[in-house]
Parts: C-alpha cells; sequence; structure tokens
C-alpha cells in the first residue's frame, strides 16, 4: 500500500486538527483492550453505529406523515418528534445489525454533553414487532457488573458482554432508561436526528427489557447510542460509510433499511463476505467546514473509533459545493483543489491507521429543487472533483456512485426512477443502485482471509 500524505499551506486546519487530536488519543488508549481482545480468543466488532450531533435545543413539533419533494419547490421531509424530551421514561431504540455474534455490548455516549448522563437501566434484546421484544432474548446490561451507571461530560461507556445469539441482518431493541429530566439542563443532548427508524418512548417509570413497552410517543432519533458491538466470527470485517444524508438515507422508506449501506450490507450477506456495514452519515455534513461534526473534525471518532474498523467508503463533499449558494457556509464554496486537499487528510489519517479506503464520485444534482443549491459554477468543481476521485489512484479504490446513478440522456441529473423527488437525493431504487455499484472484488482479499481463518 502506498501512503500519500498532502497539505496545502493556504488554509488552516486548526480546529479539526485539535478535534482529531483528541479523538486520536481515545483511539489510540483503546488500542491495547482490542489488542487484549484478540489474544483472549475474542473479535469484537461493530454491527450497528450511528454519527452523533449535539442537539442544542428543542425544535417544533413536526407532522409524522410528512410531505413529499415536489417539481414547484424544495419540502423537507420533516423529522419525527426530534426535539422530544425524557423525563424518569425508557427509550426503545430499535437498530439493524450487519453481522452477527454470539454475545454482545452496547456503546452509549454523552460525547456533546457538558454534565454528567445518569442511566438508570438498559438492556438489549430481538425486537418482535414495533415496541415489542421477543422475551427470551433479553438480557440486561451492565456496567462493571453494576446495573446503572453515570456517562461523564464529553465521554462515552461501553457494557459488560451479555450472552445474546445476534442474527446478521436482524432488529434489536436497546433500552435505555433515564431517570433525570433532559428538559431542565442547560447541555446538549447527544442524538442523531434523522434514523429512518421509528423508535419508542416510554411512559413514566423504568421499563427497560419489559417485553411490551408502554409507548407515550415515538422518535426517529437516536438518543446517546453510539454503536452496538458483537463477538463476530474470526477475520470477520468492517467498513464504515462516512458521508453526508445520502449516506444517512435522507428520502428512503423509514423502517425499511434502504440506504445504500443496508442494501451492501445485504450484499455481502448474499457474498459470503463477512463484513459488518457502519453508517455514520449526518445530513448535511461538509468536509471542510461545520465545527465539531465536519467530516475531518469528526474523522477519529467516527471511523478510526470503530471497533474493528477494516475498511473505508467516503461519499463526501456535494454540500460543500451546494450550501454555500443558499448562504448557510459563511463564506464561498470551495475549489476543486481545496476539496481533494480535505479527502488527501482523510486518505492519510486511514493509511496511517492500515486501513483501506475507498472513494466515491459524488451523484447527480442540476434541477434541484432546494433554491440556489445547483450552480453552474458548482457543477463544474463537481466534473473536477470526480475525475480526481476517478483518475488520481490516491484511494485505494473508486465506487462510482455518479456514473450508477445519472441519467444517459441527461447525465447532469439522475435517472428519474432512482431520484426521490428533489434531484439530489435518491429513493430506494436509487440506494439500492449504489449499493450494486459497490465492486466486491474491493474486498475479496478479506473474503479470503476469512475463509483461511474457518
Amino acid at each position: 500500500m502506498t501512503y500519500r500524505v498532502a497539505s496545502d499551506p493556504s488554509r488552516s486546519w486548526n480546529t479539526q486538527a485539535i478535534a482529531a487530536a483528541v479523538a486520536m488519543a481515545w483511539c489510540l488508549a483503546t488500542a491495547p483492550l482490542a489488542a487484549r481482545a484478540e489474544a483472549e480468543g475474542e473479535h469484537w466488532v461493530g454491527t450497528w453505529a450511528t454519527a452523533l450531533v449535539p442537539r442544542n435545543a428543542p425544535q417544533p413539533p413536526q407532522p409524522a406523515n410528512p410531505p413529499t419533494a415536489s417539481m414547484g419547490g424544495f419540502v423537507p421531509i420533516p423529522v419525527l418528534n426530534p426535539g422530544v424530551h425524557f423525563n424518569d421514561q425508557t427509550l426503545r431504540q430499535i437498530v439493524r445489525t450487519s453481522v452477527g455474534g454470539d454475545r454482545a455490548r452496547v456503546v452509549f455516549s454523552n460525547v456533546f454533553g457538558t454534565r454528567p448522563l445518569a442511566i438508570g437501566a438498559a438492556s438489549v434484546a430481538i425486537q418482535r414487532e414495533e415496541a415489542a421484544v421477543a422475551p427470551s432474548t433479553v438480557q440486561a446490561l451492565q456496567f462493571d457488573g453494576r446495573s446503572s451507571t453515570t456517562i461523564p461530560a464529553g465521554a462515552a461507556v461501553v457494557s459488560d458482554p451479555v450472552a445474546l445469539d445476534v442474527p446478521a441482518l436482524s432488529d434489536l431493541a436497546i433500552d435505555l432508561y433515564l431517570p433525570g429530566d433532559t428538559a431542565t439542563w442547560e447541555s446538549p443532548v447527544t442524538a442523531h436526528q434523522r434514523g429512518e427508524q421509528t423508535n419508542y418512548v416510554s411512559s413514566t417509570g423504568n421499563h427497560a427489557g419489559v417485553t411490551d413497552l408502554p409507548v407515550e410517543t415515538e422518535t426517529e432519533s437516536w438518543f446517546f447510542l453510539a454503536r452496538v458491538e458483537v463477538d463476530a466470527a474470526p477475520a470477520t470485517g468492517v467498513v464504515v460509510a462516512i458521508g453526508d444524508s445520502i449516506t444517512d438515507g435522507y428520502g428512503s422508506t423509514r423502517d425499511a433499511h434502504s440506504t445504500w449501506p443496508d442494501h451492501l450490507a445485504r450484499r455481502f450477506r448474499g457474498a459470503g463476505i463477512d463484513m459488518a456495514v457502519l453508517n455514520v452519515g449526518i445530513g448535511g455534513n461538509r468536509v471542510l467546514s461545520g465545527g465539531s461534526t465536519s467530516a475531518l473534525a469528526r474523522f477519529d471518532r467516527d471511523v478510526l473509533g470503530q471497533t474493528g474498523v477494516t475498511h473505508v467508503i467516503v461519499l463526501q463533499g456535494i454540500n460543500d459545493i451546494g450550501l454555500p449558494g443558499i448562504g448557510r457556509s459563511g463564506g464561498p464554496p470551495p475549489s476543486a483543489g481545496e476539496l481533494i486537499a480535505g479527502h488527501r487528510q482523510l486518505i492519510a489519517r486511514a493509511h496511517a491507521r492500515g486501513l483501506e479506503i475507498y472513494g466515491a464520485t459524488l451523484t447527480p444534482f442540476e434541477g434541484t429543487t432546494i433554491p440556489g443549491y445547483w450552480t453552474a459554477e458548482g457543477e463544474v468543481t463537481r466534473q473536477r472533483f470526480n475525475q480526481w476521485i476517478r483518475t488520481s489512484g490516491e484511494y485505494d479504490g473508486v465506487i462510482d456512485f455518479d456514473a450508477a446513478t445519472l441519467d444517459p440522456t441527461t447525465p447532469l441529473r439522475f435517472l428519474p426512477r432512482y431520484d426521490y423527488g428533489d434531484h439530489l437525493h435518491p429513493g430506494d431504487a436509487g440506494y439500492e443502485a449504489m449499493a450494486n455499484a459497490v465492486d466486491l472484488d474491493l474486498f475479496k482479499a478479506h473474503r479470503a482471509a476469512a475463509g483461511t481463518a474457518r
């Protein structure tokens, strides 16, 4: 493998560098734990994960039945109950596994909190349907042998392992009892806003592990939940998909597991490749700006810090190009050269950890219904950036999402059947086409290694 490090003296990466240094320190601190686990015959990998952001203030209620984007203008899909708070209540949060194992543990996070987070109880089980779980699968979670714990501000906690037969491509219910009242906090709530997954909030009390949760309200956000890990088959790998709303799954059908990382996990399973897929997309995410959640700032936490990571897929840059046009960046859009310099930083950091990292071309966006998002100048930047992805050889492999989704008759636009409707995001069929564009031969060496291990 060739390692390449590039820098651009005309730009300052101070903010991102500080965030990266903190996250890297955490990664280095946990490395001995991973080595010890391997030595003891365990092979822990993330089977599901999400990227977390700070929710700084309650948001207004939004309708449960989202409208559809139309040709007449941009109609954003509302998030179901994003401003919900919790007061002596239990969250039942549903996650879709990508690989299976015979033991599980859960990572809870207070990374953006400025005050400690009290956890009164927690559990994991196989979801039966909606807010119900299979009773024979319920396992109470402990933390160093205790049923409750407190996560310091800015920190995370890993539960003790529990014996649980976790199938691949199954739905787990993670219960989290919060005895406090988050509405009284002057602290950000650590969350992932748009999960495309229905999650449940109970009536008052600790209901962790009950078969049928008494539901008070629903939300599609995940709260204080970072990752679920399993003790998997030897040589199981982990690919982390980092990106924006197109990776997060905006426009896909809620509860249908139709994001391109979901479809990729199914393809791995069908091909006999033991490879977990972790989706760390964030709506609106950018490479070069966005503070603590830009790709450069969060790469160490959301990618390098994932348990068992072996591969990375990067689909980032369309918001760097388009968001300045609608007045949300505070400056002009970056040039193709500046965007490429940011990607080179990601490549260098992945290679320094010995990971394979693959670059994806940016998908079409001409005609988007978001006013001001598409410009002729922005299209030139996208084309130059995609040309670099395809021809530079700096990424270890190329995934051509642009070619997989464009309309051959109008190649700057989505093929209509792949378009969610706003001409920026794919729908379910488009996300499946993206996953089908991933060359599984990029992972064949890992498949061979897994076969040898068996």
